[in-house]
């Protein structure tokens, strides 16, 4: 069985969510990432994917109860999924 959903949420949005309530900034993550700020400004805007070495990146920057790899690799899966179905309808119609 397929259940398939309108919403779409780049790991970004999430992300954000997860950096508030731990009370990290971005310049903070940039400094655990060993990344440039404008590489976490990126990547929570949606203009930078999360890879599996920046879910790996993530799941060690975030420390203790962390979100697993895993976790933001589905979110990045699921976002492109939406996309790409959102693309090919728009095709299709015109």
């Amino acid at each position: 069985m397929t259940i398939e959903t309108n919403l779409s949420f780049p790991p970004g949005a999430t992300l954000a969510e997860e950096l508030d309530g731990r009370g990290i900034s971005r310049r903070e993550l940039a400094t655990r990432l060993q990344k440039p700020q404008r590489f976490v400004h990126d990547l929570m805007a949606g203009r930078r994917a999360v890879t599996a070495d920046v879910a790996l990146d993530l799941e060690a920057a975030l420390g203790e109860n962390s979100l697993p790899a895993q976790f933001w690799m589905n979110l990045e899966t699921n976002h492109q999924l939406r996309l790409e179905r959102q693309r090919r309808a728009a095709q299709k119609s015109a």
